[in-house]
């Protein structure tokens, strides 16, 4: 966190309550949530709706501003639902030519990796041991599909990282509470190979009688399997649906909905 970096109550104060391990700051980028266990091990954070980012270039710059990295030093991907991996070093392509991925990670602490989300969870990921990082994108497709584990493997297998040293912040995404899916959903995840016992945990009946599903304990519950401490995994617990006065969510906004950005980066030289 930089040095001016604190919290505005006059600006925060209305802000949804986050769980005990995240706070509120007022940041270049507007709003901004941040993991304090996570901030001694890597700088991050969760944009907000004050930041639309689809096409305004100098929205980009000031998350690259927050985050101290020059704006072509954002390395992005395009999110196709999946598990796909991206090492990321040094700046991106010239043109913007993204990737198809739903997982960064990197070493390299000149670059910033980022995912966009909007309903979608955002999980980001430290090493304590050797410092470096990774940022998944994980709505039910990609939780279908292990996005959160398929990080924890990638930074084991490209750096060397040991899941025990790992922490996770699983950042606002659509809660169960606002979570209505179709039984095709349910269906998507059995077919994937997930145990009824974790499909008992991941769905509940809501007040209509269709499933919910609760993105949060399903990927926790993946990154615990993937051998990531219960301890070291947490989750803002802020629903985007429900506080999409502050969020930005395609339930409440559909095709005008902005997106929100989980941003990390390895600590080092600024």
């Amino acid at each position: 966190m930089s040095v001016a970096s604190k919290p505005s109550p006059m600006t925060l104060m209305s802000n949804p309550q986050p769980s005990g391990a995240f706070a509120w700051t007022q940041e270049p980028a507007g709003r901004v949530l941040r993991c304090r266990p996570l901030l001694d091990i890597a700088d991050h954070f969760f944009t907000t709706r004050d930041l639309r980012l689809r096409d305004d270039e100098e929205e980009w710059v000031r998350v690259a501003r927050t985050i101290v990295v020059a704006p072509d030093a954002l390395r992005l991907v395009h999110q196709v639902h999946g598990r796909g991996v991206l090492v990321a070093r040094g700046a991106a392509p010239a043109g913007r030519h993204w990737p198809d991925a739903d997982v960064i990670v990197s070493d390299d602490p000149s670059v910033a990796i980022v995912v966009r989300v909007a309903d979608c969870a955002p999980v980001l990921i430290g090493d304590r041991r050797l410092g470096v990082v990774a940022a998944a994108h994980a709505g039910w497709r990609g939780t279908v599909q292990r996005a959160a584990p398929a990080a924890v493997t990638a930074l084991t297998e490209t750096f060397g990282s040991r899941p025990a040293d790992l922490m996770a912040a699983i950042g606002p995404s659509l809660g169960p509470c606002c979570g209505e899916v179709g039984d095709e959903v349910v269906e998507a995840f059995r077919d994937a190979g997930h145990e009824a016992a974790a499909l008992a945990r991941w769905f509940a009946p809501g007040a209509s009688g269709r499933p919910h599903v609760d993105l949060w304990r399903a990927n926790r519950d993946q990154l615990e399997a993937a051998g990531v401490p219960s301890d070291a995994i947490h989750v803002a617990a802020l629903c985007t649906k429900t506080h999409a006065r502050v969020l930005h969510s395609y339930r409440a906004d559909r095709e005008r909905a902005g997106r929100m950005a989980g941003v990390i980066r390895v600590k080092g030289r600024r």
